[in-house]
């Protein structure tokens, strides 16, 4: 699995291409600021990129936006971010077309290798990866709207389990029951927050956004 990688921290950047290498990744390029990101992305045309949120030269918000601009050019491109904070309007954007294979982690999950990789190929899979803590902060800080005060709370730990990318199954197994209780949980939530009926599995992916567009 080819990896495109940023991070301008020498050290961590080399930390991360020792473990993704470690787990059979092929890192194609290891980069230190926006614009080589950008191009690096749309030459190599990777199956993940990683990418941090802050590069140079301004250190603001490079990384997202030069994946942004890739994703663009190359639809559906793999993309997983890593934030130092818990940054809403990134998120966010990240999640805005709604089509997945899109990822968002603090970088204190990369001290988890396995968690790490594991998040790193779902999203190289086109999955939708979400930090817990971001989850979190999303649903808090749309508590006051509409839709959300539709679900119940084990609907709202279901939605946070889906936004992290987790299965039907993969979801009964945290919360501890049936994988047809987690359906019906699904869908109630898909239709609190007005999700049309559709085979597209990108409901789950709406399913938070419905309230941070509103």
């Amino acid at each position: 699995m080819r990896v495109v990688l940023a991070e301008d921290l020498t050290l961590l950047r080399d930390g991360l291409v020792r473990l993704l290498e470690a787990y059979d990744f092929e890192i194609v390029a290891a980069v230190a600021d926006g614009p080589s990101l950008l191009t690096a992305l749309v030459e190599q045309r990777p199956d993940v990129a990683v990418v941090d949120v802050r590069l140079p030269p301004t250190f603001t918000d490079e990384g997202l936006q030069a994946a942004l601009r890739a994703r663009r050019e190359v639809p559906g491109l793999p993309v997983l971010v890593l934030s130092q904070y818990v940054e809403q309007l990134y998120a966010r954007e990240l999640l805005a077309d709604g089509s997945g294979a899109v990822g968002y982690l603090l970088k204190d999950r990369v001290f988890d290798s396995a968690q790490f990789v594991d998040a790193v190929r779902r999203v190289a899979t086109g999955g939708t990866v979400m930090d817990p803590e971001v989850i979190s902060r999303l649903l808090a800080g749309g508590a006051r709207e509409e839709p959300v005060t539709r679900l119940t709370a084990r609907e709202r730990e279901v939605l946070a389990l889906m936004a992290e990318g987790r299965s039907n199954a993969a979801i009964a197994q945290r919360l501890v029951v049936t994988e047809r209780a987690v359906a019906k949980h699904t869908a109630n939530i898909f239709t609190k927050l007005d999700l049309a009926v559709s085979e597209d599995d990108n409901r789950r992916v709406l399913a938070v956004l419905a309230y941070l567009n509103r």
